[in-house]
């Protein structure tokens, strides 16, 4: 599948990977903030207080994903831990 580049951010249409869907659609207040749906909300386990880390991803931070904050440990550590026992595997 051929990609298309657009001009004003660097994004490459199409870059949704064929697992991810749109949830919905908000909008953004005069203040910066969003207002996930309620739908949305209970289907992820968010619940008041929770901490969720915002991602981005392509040039110019085009594509933003929320990801729990307490998952950012478990995600660092498997990427993490594969690049360590290879560099304490070749300092043996």
């Amino acid at each position: 599948m051929r990609r298309k580049q657009t001009q004003d951010t660097g994004c490459t249409a199409g870059a949704v990977a064929a697992c991810c869907r749109v949830e919905a659609v908000v909008s953004v207040d005069e203040r910066g903030q969003m207002v996930l749906p309620k739908e949305v909300r209970a289907r992820a386990g968010i619940k008041p207080g929770d901490k969720l880390a915002l991602v981005s991803s392509g040039e110019g931070g085009c594509c933003l994903a929320l990801v729990k904050a307490e998952a950012l440990g478990g995600m660092v550590k498997g990427l993490l831990e594969p690049l360590f026992a290879e560099v304490a595997g070749k300092a043996k």
